[in-house]
């Protein structure tokens, strides 16, 4: 269990108590790899002297406090630690990196909007389980991935009347309409959450599944497009509209692959289309999925390199 570390100058968050904690160099191993083998752990680096890093830190703190234990912090002051941030490519700061099972799973440069933190947290605490929803909620889950959409879409209806504030029944919900077809539904749905709803994890998988049933519908043909790729491998649009057949054809795997192929070559491409596609699958999928954790990773590499 993470145990109390020497308190930095950032502001501290009340009832953080030992959910959030300061590093070194000394305990990193400890504090975070091998601690994240029982729950996520997330890293702030930061440094006194970094204005976005006294904004970051704080709702970073608030947002892991609010879990309730399903995900921990680590401070690492970068001055004082600095062949840590060396070994780790630390470039910019504020970084902050999520860690799971003794590995990187997730993370970001610069500061994010409340919201995005608080998707990011909610996405990271996610890694370890759905923490205890119900044996309702599981079973609303395993009818929807049966094809049993209208019991699916009773069950989490169900579990609305009695929490009306569940965001899994609530994203669910909106997840059968989209496996029925019915999009427009589904929007209508999504637009009507509340506000503290509408930044969790389930919410933006909901929004992103959407979205990607929306690209679906006008996907081209692969074999086409793969032959396109093969003849011109500088064509990212082509490489970009592959990725999107694949998806919609099933092959997510596929499809990351080709996004992250075209992040490699051109990172800038479309205003980001690559990355910006990227986490809109990831987003999609299950924070635990293998597909978007290895996915993640990979990118992350990419985009702290």
């Amino acid at each position: 269990m993470l145990g109390f570390g020497k308190r930095s100058d950032q502001p501290a968050v009340a009832g953080a108590g030992d959910l959030v904690i300061d590093g070194s160099e000394r305990d990193f191993m400890q504090q975070v790899v091998e601690a994240s083998r029982e729950v996520p752990v997330i890293v702030d680096f930061w440094a006194p002297w970094c204005g976005p890093c006294k904004t970051l830190g704080p709702a970073l703190e608030a947002a892991v406090t609010a879990a309730r234990g399903k995900v921990r912090m680590v401070k690492i002051n970068v001055d004082e630690n600095q062949a840590l941030a060396a070994q780790l490519r630390i470039q910019s700061i504020p970084t902050v990196y999520a860690f799971w099972q003794g590995q990187p799973a997730d993370g970001f440069q610069g500061a994010l909007p409340g919201s995005e933190i608080k998707a990011f947290v909610d996405r990271i605490a996610a890694l370890a389980g759905d923490g205890g929803l119900g044996e309702a909620l599981e079973s609303a889950e395993a009818m929807l991935a049966e094809g049993a959409v209208a019991e699916a879409a009773q069950t989490f209806a169900a579990i609305l009347r009695e929490d009306p504030a569940s965001a899994p029944a609530q994203g669910g919900l909106i997840r059968t309409y989209i496996a029925a077809g019915q999009l427009d539904q589904a929007e209508q749905m999504l637009a009507g959450v509340s506000e503290e709803m509408a930044g969790t994890a389930e919410i933006e998988a909901a929004r992103a599944q959407i979205a990607l049933a929306r690209q679906a519908a006008n996907a081209g043909p692969v074999d086409e497009l793969r032959a396109t790729v093969a003849a011109e491998p500088d064509n990212h649009q082509a490489r970009f509209d592959l990725a999107q057949a694949l998806h919609a054809g099933g092959d997510t795997a596929a499809a990351v692959d080709e996004l992250l192929e075209l992040f490699r070559r051109d990172r800038d491409w479309n205003e980001g289309a690559a990355k910006s596609q990227l986490f809109t699958i990831f987003d999609a999928l299950k924070p635990n999925d293998p597909v978007a954790l290895k996915g993640r990773r990979k990118l992350s590499s990419m985009m702290f390199a």
